[in-house]
């Protein structure tokens, strides 16, 4: 991811994914969205990446709640909201719109619950959807995998790949995660 994202750095609008952007290319609201999408969406993978270690969690808290607020505030202010924008063009048709739509709205729900829950020290509904947000942040990686197993192995037209991992990207990963939290994440009284 941080080689796809460095391609476009310092902004270029001619090269890998937008190559195949050019209806919407120009417009300068577009712009600003693929771009502060790409480069919050980096930083968001990566800072998600400690917040699920117990270590960190208990022995440095302070650390664990500063990456926790960096995170949620890159989804809400800028990754979720230029996601949403981007959904709005995206490549496959109604499909895929209707897919990345959904997709940017339940990053922005599921992040802010878990911003709530942490306000109220409800240390189990947080876990659980930082959980759910952290699928939809991981969508980034899965749609490029499901994306080079179906070229790999079934070859099927580019849009129509597209439209398939536009779903699978995001749904997969949230379904391993509700079957994960229905048969792991038990009740503690641990606090952050």
């Amino acid at each position: 991811m941080i080689l796809i994202t460095a391609q476009y750095v310092p902004l270029k609008l001619d090269v890998a994914f937008l190559n195949v952007k050019d209806d919407v290319i120009g417009y300068k609201h577009y712009q600003i969205a693929f771009f502060s999408h790409v480069y919050t969406s980096i930083f968001t993978l990566l800072l998600g990446i400690p917040q699920f270690s117990s270590s960190v969690r208990l022995q440095f808290p302070t650390l664990h709640k500063n990456l926790g607020k960096l995170y949620i505030l890159l989804i809400l202010c800028v990754a979720s909201p230029s996601g949403l924008v981007m959904a709005f063009y995206a490549n496959g048709g109604v499909y895929s719109k209707i897919s990345f739509t959904l997709q940017a709205i339940l990053w922005f729900v599921f992040t802010y619950k878990a911003y709530t829950f942490a306000k109220e020290k409800n240390w189990i509904q947080h876990k659980k959807f930082m959980y759910r947000s952290y699928a939809l942040t991981l969508s980034a990686i899965s749609l490029r995998l499901f994306k080079w197993i179906i070229v790999s192995t079934i070859a099927l037209p580019p849009m129509d790949t597209y439209k398939i991992v536009s779903w699978l990207g995001w749904l997969v990963n949230l379904i391993l995660v509700e079957l994960y939290l229905i048969n792991r994440v038990k009740p503690s009284k641990k606090t952050v």
